[in-house]
């Protein structure tokens, strides 16, 4: 909002510091929070310590003291600073209370969806994310990771970098041949109607496999042969896959297709659209290459036949204690495992679409697979190694307990949508009967989705989660629908206003302002570098949270702060433009978080 004022000042600051030799530091500017006056304040301390490392004998605070005094002496009178101050090494800049609430209330109203959208980044990210494994079903632990990695994605572009969204959905391996094996041995040519229904149909028919070929106990001699035959044949199909028997391939192929189908609808349902898809089957052979480059350059052992192509991390970083260990590149019969895998899946992020930061959306387990992945990009002399980074998430359970896809214990995120969305029509139905039919069930989408999305979001992404739908769909608390409500209170009070516009001049907030407003207008100035360090940490709970506490701080405003019936007409007009500018600003903090920003519930 004072970004020409900081500017000015700054370009000041690094005069006085060039016309007398002094290494300025990066000057980072930090709030001041309201006491009377708003502010801002940088520090010099890290200028006086660079002072001290060039040689000079500096006291750092007293030298930092004294940098911030002669600063200030020379910087003079700045309009739309009231005044300035120098204390303990900090520079105070601080602004006329009116005038920085009519700023950003005006900014806001002038900016619109654009508020709090960062500056253009010379750098290109890429999210890999929503990447269940093929021939199972959606579930809500994938849709934790959906969404974690849509907001991410939303809250980087926003942030001002180029991104570009990729799944990477694991499409072979023995749990897609089990589904494979029980479909072409006992359902061939069955196919059940209905997009969901096929995909839903796949984890059924795979928790059905698995029963057959997991041992048991007390199990008789002719159960156990049985078994062992069902997994001879299961494993001749994984071979007959892996010759590239066309029969089997396209059996594979089809049944594959079933299951994205249900995913690209999901992902629809959730606003994603996703840019570029890789699949494991699409770089196993271009891992092979690779291992071949990794051994030429020294960088992996070939210890076949008698072993496996591995790479001693560890002992190849120089690394005196253990970090890293050593991991298998290739087994000694030739085939990949997921570290290749995802060593070829990088080259070609880096090579083909040019990417400068690639950030990977993966459960917590694979913490240190991911670790020991950059750590041998680095190896191979990728730079991009440096900015990789695993947003890692913890489990969704239920309330009931843990879910498993072996014993068919899951959840489906279909279930759980359609039932959260059924829920919020029945409550329209008793607390909101007038609003017309057209109208329910888009709204009932919104409430029901956005109370999912929150839920999974408002939780730190390393800490599980117990998913609760109950709490999720509340009203009160940090819930999805309590920081819509918010979005609805400030239409519906904007409506009542009958203002057909309020692009007007920017009202003014020349009278005594309650409490309630300073808060407000304090959360709205603070959304820019919200966005700014929630892309910045890779933390989709630092939207979340400044979300939940902008919706709290307009329901109080809403239920103490008189707006319609606003003691003149100056202080109506400054409190509807605060409304407006809230209502914009939640918008946007929901948008961020995938969810809709409703006008009526």
């Amino acid at each position: 909002m004072f970004d020409r004022e900081q500017q000015a000042i700054e370009s000041k600051i690094r005069a006085y510091c060039a016309d007398n030799d002094i290494p300025l530091a990066d000057l980072k500017w930090t709030p001041i929070p309201f006491s009377g006056e708003w502010g801002t304040s940088t520090s010099f301390f890290q200028t006086a310590a660079n002072e001290a490392r060039s040689g000079k004998k500096v006291n750092v605070p007293q030298r930092a003291q004294e940098l911030a005094e002669s600063v200030k002496a020379g910087l003079g009178e700045i309009e739309g600073i009231s005044r300035i101050e120098a204390v303990k090494g900090y520079l105070n800049l601080y602004f006329s209370t009116a005038e920085f609430a009519q700023r950003v209330v005006a900014t806001v109203l002038e900016e619109k969806a654009d508020f709090g959208r960062g500056r253009p980044k010379s750098e290109r990210v890429m999210v890999e994310y929503a990447q269940p494994n093929t021939h199972h079903s959606f579930h809500i632990g994938h849709y934790r990771n959906a969404i974690l990695g849509e907001v991410l994605s939303r809250l980087v572009e926003f942030a001002g970098f180029e991104t570009i969204r990729a799944s990477y959905p694991g499409d072979l391996g023995l749990g897609v041949i089990t589904v494979l094996w029980i479909y072409d041995k006992f359902y061939r040519g069955q196919e059940p109607e209905g997009i969901h229904e096929r995909g839903q149909w796949l984890l059924k028919l795979y928790v059905e496999a698995t029963d057959l070929l997991t041992e048991k106990e007390n199990e008789t001699p002719e159960e156990k042969a049985q078994r062992e035959a069902y997994d001879a044949e299961r494993r001749e199909l994984y071979r007959r896959w892996d010759a590239g028997d066309p029969e089997v391939r396209e059996l594979w192929r089809v049944t594959r297709e079933w299951s994205l189908d249900e995913l690209r609808d999901i992902l629809r349902m959730l606003d994603i659209d996703i840019d570029v898809w890789f699949f494991e089957s699409e770089v196993d052979e271009s891992a092979k290459e690779i291992v071949d480059e990794l051994i030429a350059k020294g960088i992996a052992d070939d210890e076949r036949p008698e072993g496996a192509v591995i790479v001693k991390i560890d002992e190849k970083l120089g690394l005196k204690k253990e970090k890293y260990r050593t991991n298998v590149l290739l087994r000694s019969d030739g085939t990949t495992l997921y570290l290749t895998k995802d060593l070829a899946l990088a080259k070609i992020k880096f090579e083909k679409y040019g990417v400068d930061r690639s950030i990977y959306v993966v459960d917590v387990r694979q913490s240190l697979h991911l670790q020991q992945t950059f750590a041998i990009l680095k190896l191979w002399g990728f730079p991009q190694a440096e900015k990789c980074y695993h947003l890692g998430y913890g489990f969704v359970s239920l309330p009931e307990g843990a879910m498993s896809a072996r014993r068919g214990r899951v959840v489906l995120f279909k279930d759980v949508a359609d039932e959260a969305v059924r829920r919020v029509l029945a409550e329209i139905a008793q607390k909101n009967p007038d609003l017309p039919e057209a109208q329910r069930a888009d709204v009932a989408r919104a409430v029901g989705l956005g109370a999912l999305a929150y839920a999974m979001l408002s939780v730190d992404n390393n800490k599980d989660i117990v998913f609760d739908l109950d709490e999720a769909l509340g009203f009160e608390g940090r819930t999805g629908p309590y920081i819509q409500n918010a979005h609805v209170r400030a239409a519906s009070i904007l409506r009542k206003s009958k203002t057909e516009s309020l692009e007007v001049e920017p009202a003014t907030f020349d009278y005594e302002l309650t409490s309630h407003e300073i808060q407000l207008i304090e959360l709205l100035s603070r959304f820019p570098a919200a966005v700014e360090q929630a892309a910045d940490e890779y933390r989709p709970l630092v939207m979340a949270t400044y979300a939940y506490n902008l919706a709290s701080a307009f329901h109080s405003f809403y239920h103490a702060v008189p707006v319609l019936q606003a003691e003149r007409e100056n202080i109506r007009d400054a409190r509807l433009q605060l409304v407006a500018a809230a209502k914009q600003t939640l918008a946007n903090a929901l948008a961020l978080l995938g969810i809709t920003a409703p006008e009526v519930m």
